[in-house]
C-alpha cells in the first residue's frame, strides 16, 4: 500500500509573512499595465483627464507612504527586515501608476517623536521675556520665519512614534487610510486603472494585516 503524507499547517512566523508578502505583490503585477491611451467602451462622457488625475494622484498617495516607510525602517533599524519587502512592493504601486516611487519634494523626512518630558523641558525652556520682545518687534523677518515655519508644518509628515509598535499601527493605518479612498476612486475610474486600484488596494489590506500582527 502507498504510504499517505498528512498535509502540512499553514506556515507561520517570518515563513507566512513571505508568502502573504509574495502574494500581495503577484496580486498587483496582475493588474499592472502602461497608461490607458484612450476612454473604453462604457465610459463615454468621463473626460480622460479625469483618470489621468486619478493615477497620478494614486503614485503620489504611494510615494509619500513608501517614503513613510522609509522614516520609521531610518528610526527604528530594527524593523528594516519587516518593512523593506513592504516598501518595496509600495514603490512598486507608485510605479505602476506611473510615478518615480521616490519620495515627493515637498514631503520631508520625519524625524522621531519627542517624549513627552523633552517636549516639556522645550517648552519651558522658551523665555516668556524673549516671546514678548518677538512680539513687540513685529519685524517682516520674524512674521515670514512663523509663516515659513506654519507652511513646513503642513507638508510635514506624521513624527515616527519612539515605541516600534506604535510605528507599526501607523503604518497599518496609513494603509488601511489608502485602501479605503482607493476602493471608493475605482467607482470613478475606466476599467484598466479600475482593475489596477483594486490590485493595489488588496495588497495595501495584506500590509495592514501583516502590520497590525506584528503590533500585538
Amino acid at each position: 500500500m502507498s504510504s499517505f503524507t498528512p498535509l502540512s499547517r499553514t506556515p507561520s512566523g517570518p515563513r507566512r509573512r513571505s508568502l502573504l508578502a509574495s502574494a500581495a505583490g503577484a496580486a498587483v503585477l496582475v493588474g499592472c499595465s502602461a497608461p490607458e491611451s484612450s476612454t473604453p467602451s462604457g465610459t463615454a462622457g468621463r473626460s480622460p483627464s479625469a483618470a489621468d488625475a486619478a493615477r497620478a494622484r494614486a503614485a503620489r498617495e504611494s510615494e509619500t507612504l513608501a517614503a513613510r516607510y522609509a522614516d520609521v525602517i531610518a528610526a527604528h533599524p530594527p524593523l528594516a527586515k519587516l518593512l523593506d519587502p513592504l516598501r518595496t512592493e509600495v514603490v512598486r504601486h507608485a510605479q505602476a501608476f506611473g510615478g518615480t516611487g521616490s519620495r515627493p519634494a515637498d514631503s520631508p523626512s520625519a524625524s522621531p517623536s519627542a517624549s513627552p518630558s523633552a517636549s516639556a523641558a522645550a517648552s519651558s525652556a522658551a523665555s516668556p521675556s524673549a516671546s514678548s520682545s518677538g512680539s513687540a518687534s513685529g519685524s517682516p523677518s520674524a512674521s515670514l520665519s512663523a509663516t515659513s515655519s506654519a507652511s513646513a508644518s503642513a507638508t510635514a509628515p506624521p513624527a515616527v512614534p519612539v515605541r516600534a509598535k506604535d510605528a507599526l499601527a501607523g503604518l497599518a493605518t496609513a494603509e488601511l487610510a489608502l485602501v479605503d479612498r482607493r476602493t471608493t476612486a475605482l467607482l470613478d475610474v475606466p476599467g484598466e486603472l479600475a482593475r489596477l486600484l483594486a490590485s493595489v488596494a488588496a495588497a495595501g489590506a495584506a500590509h495592514a494585516f501583516l502590520l497590525t500582527e506584528e503590533a500585538k
